[in-house]
């Protein structure tokens, strides 16, 4: 055909060909979208990607059915390769006005072909998702399952980080890539689930809606699958680009450090947020942000798991993985989503050499009928495993309290360097339930006795005690932490690997 036309009918035939693709689905259902405040497949990479940085892949792609080729304009999916923040990326953004973006042969193919120039290349992969589903044309029956069978699409290794957001309504396929990646964020009234309420409803005989099956605060409290919600598809995708902005490009470098003068709370503020008794609760939250570079603090999935507190941050201008107790909540002690919390995130920040801070204050592990149901032991040892198995530096902070289990998953004998506060006191249980067990004596009013078998106890637990015998590498007063955080990241920071640690959590599942 290029022989037969002049060059100006060449040119006027590429540019209608692609005017019909970027029109997606058609006017129509782009104007209803805009009237729903709803940004289409292209916009979100526009604010995703810096601006004229995006290069697209598989533009001129369409469904392998005859039938559908000409309603499927890249065949509903928009792939390709931009930068944000100077930095290279691989997206790949849904397009729901073309057949509900469902998942067919071709458009599996780009996002396999994107995946392999991701790992080839050492970048990033970006999803912006809303899907239906499976294309059932495409994919029903036994040829469909064969094809799409030999794909592989939903293996991974964490060679470079996997960011989505989830921006509509999800099925299928768009579900796993949500599950699969190190940070998903969800707009407040998306969804996601396995199959789609109808296909639900219908195969178990049962009404159910979107949200109920998959809605932001299932998700976001109760399954702890999505690690920040937000109101609108502009904050999610900014938030795509801040989490970028803190892990390097691929397992074999070291997280950026950030350039220019860094900003610190003064240090006097510990030491009036952490109050001498070990009863009296406050915000641990408050804690990471007075110890992080001003500003510098983006919270990972804090409505779920809130005993824990995880969040990356910066400290003297280097990217810190911290995990900190949080006594207003349940009084620090650690419940079975903190610890699947935990677990996640030591995996993320070891997978791409992100150092970890874990800043203890708990009274141990949060027992009991329900949390043996639920499996807490099973969870506990995997916390634990996950920690050890870890090869980036670990800093350990008794802040307060560590009793039992929990000193150990939260670093203690654990960490590469130890320190507890002068606040701070490691046992094996709270002193008055240690004189109870030990002596069977409780509290009474002018048992002088008991006073005292309390102040043995007491005093036990002493850091003092832990640095006598160098299981605590240092005695620090609040004041001084950061500080000795600062120092303990440059003795620790693996020169001789480049910054980079094993990669031994790499093919640890990313959902628990």
């Amino acid at each position: 055909m290029s022989d037969e036309l002049p060059r100006d009918e060449l040119a006027r035939d590429f540019a209608a060909r692609r005017q019909a693709v970027h029109a997606m689905g058609g006017g129509a259902k782009l104007e209803a979208r805009r009237g729903r405040g709803l940004l289409d497949a292209r916009a979100r990479i526009a604010l995703l990607c810096d601006s004229g940085s995006f290069r697209e892949i598989g533009e001129f792609a369409h469904s392998a059915r005859a039938e559908d080729r000409g309603r499927t304009p890249a065949d509903g999916s928009v792939t390709g390769f931009g930068t944000v923040e100077g930095r290279a990326v691989a997206v790949a953004s849904f397009d729901m006005t073309t057949l509900g973006a469902s998942s067919a042969m071709i458009n599996i193919r780009k996002l396999n072909f994107l995946k392999d120039a991701a790992v080839k290349a050492a970048i990033p992969c970006a999803f912006l998702i809303e899907s239906a589903g499976a294309r059932m044309p495409d994919i029903q029956g036994a040829v469909g399952m064969g094809r799409i069978g030999q794909m592989n699409s939903t293996n991974r290794v964490r060679d470079t980080p996997w960011v989505t957001a989830v921006l509509g309504p999800c099925y299928g396929m768009g579900t796993w890539y949500t599950v699969l990646s190190d940070f998903a964020v969800m707009r407040r009234d998306a969804t996601f689930s396995v199959s789609s309420p109808k296909v639900t409803s219908v195969a178990l005989s049962q009404e159910v809606t979107p949200e109920e099956l998959g809605g932001s605060e299932l998700h976001s409290e109760l399954t702890g699958q999505i690690d920040l919600v937000t109101d609108s598809d502009e904050e999610a995708i900014a938030a795509l680009r801040r989490f970028l902005g803190y892990l390097p490009s691929h397992a074999g470098e070291a997280p950026p450090r950030a350039g220019g003068p860094v900003e610190a709370h003064p240090p006097e503020r510990l030491d009036g947020l952490i109050p001498r008794p070990r009863n009296r609760i406050y915000d641990g939250r408050k804690l990471v942000e007075y110890l992080a570079d001003i500003g510098s603090v983006m919270p990972f999935r804090p409505s779920y798991g809130r005993t824990l507190e995880t969040a990356l941050a910066r400290i003297d201008g280097r990217v810190v993985g911290v995990i900190a107790s949080n006594p207003q909540r349940k009084g620090g002690a650690i419940d079975g989503p903190s610890c699947n919390k935990m677990t996640e995130f030591v995996v993320l920040c070891d997978s791409f050499n992100i150092p970890l801070l874990l800043l203890a204050d708990t009274p141990g592990f949060l027992i009991g009928l329900q949390a043996e149901r639920e499996g807490i032991a099973g969870k506990i040892m995997n916390n634990l495993r996950a920690l050890s198995l870890a090869t980036v530096p670990k800093l350990a902070v008794v802040v307060r309290k560590s009793y039992g289990q929990a000193y150990l998953n939260l670093g203690g004998g654990v960490a590469d360097a130890v320190a507890v506060m002068t606040t701070g006191e490691v046992g094996f249980v709270d002193p008055a339930v240690a004189v109870s067990v030990v002596h069977n004596r409780r509290a009474q009013d002018g048992d002088a006795a008991y006073e005292a078998l309390l102040q043995g106890m007491v005093v036990s637990n002493s850091p003092y005690e832990l640095a006598g015998i160098f299981a605590g590498h240092a005695v620090i007063q609040p004041a001084e932490t950061r500080d000795w955080v600062i120092g303990m990241l440059e003795v620790y920071r693996r020169r001789a690997a480049g910054g980079n640690g094993q990669h031994r959590l790499a093919t640890w599942p990313t959902s628990l």
